[in-house]
């Protein structure tokens, strides 16, 4: 019988951990409040109102995406990484599929900030969108047919999850498109395994350039406004 727990796949596991460790610690610590918007916010979660307020705040870019409210935010993010994220740092490698996980959530977290800046948003599906966008971009780039199917099947999803998120207020559309931009964005610079030259050099840094002046200029009008 497979495993359920495979050591391959060092990054999703320890994601994965840390996830659950959080959020059992906010069940314990904050029995009966744990879904409230102050224990969200003092978890970590991301209240842009704040951030703009005091700026060593930003720290609450990379934060949100390990606070889930609920368990069902909770289940479902955690198997969504659980099994997509096996197969990505498998197509990426451990190194880069860290970095993109991570750059799609705070590129998400600061669309949060920069659109819905009075709302308290948390949640690790601005990085999971992340995954899709990238898969995206190898579905119209690689020439690699595996990934090719694999990239389409992962736009059924976004377009799935995004209709959804659309009819449901309490989810933070604007957190999702903007795991999806940072992923996408990431994904130009981080290439699988499978196809490395991808991109040339060239463009690989002008899109990391782009990565970078998108976020620092949101951010920048956000304290702005």
């Amino acid at each position: 019988m497979k495993e359920i727990i495979n050591k391959r796949y060092p990054v999703t596991n320890i994601l994965l951990l840390v996830t659950a460790l959080v959020f059992v610690a906010m069940q314990i610590l904050r029995f009966g409040e744990a879904t409230t918007a102050q224990t969200i916010y003092d978890f970590g979660g991301m209240y842009g109102r704040m951030v703009k307020l005091d700026p060593s705040q930003l720290w609450r870019l990379v934060s949100p995406i390990f606070i889930h409210i609920g368990w069902e935010h909770f289940f479902f993010n955690s198997m969504t990484l659980y099994v997509f994220g096996y197969q990505l740092e498998e197509i990426f490698g451990s190194q880069r599929f860290f970095v993109l996980y991570f750059l799609s959530g705070i590129m998400g977290n600061i669309f949060t900030l920069f659109l819905t800046p009075d709302a308290v948003a948390a949640g690790a599906s601005t990085s999971l969108f992340g995954l899709f966008g990238a898969m995206i971009v190898l579905r119209y780039y690689s020439s690699n047919s595996y990934l090719q199917l694999l990239g389409q099947r992962y736009i059924a999803l976004l377009l799935i999850n995004l209709i959804l998120g659309f009819f449901n207020p309490e989810i933070s559309l604007v957190g999702h498109i903007g795991g999806v931009v940072g992923g996408a964005l990431a994904g130009v610079f981080l290439p699988p395994l499978a196809d490395p030259y991808l991109f040339s050099t060239h463009q690989k840094r002008r899109v990391f350039l782009l990565y970078i002046a998108l976020a620092v200029g949101l951010i920048f009008v956000s304290f702005s406004l």
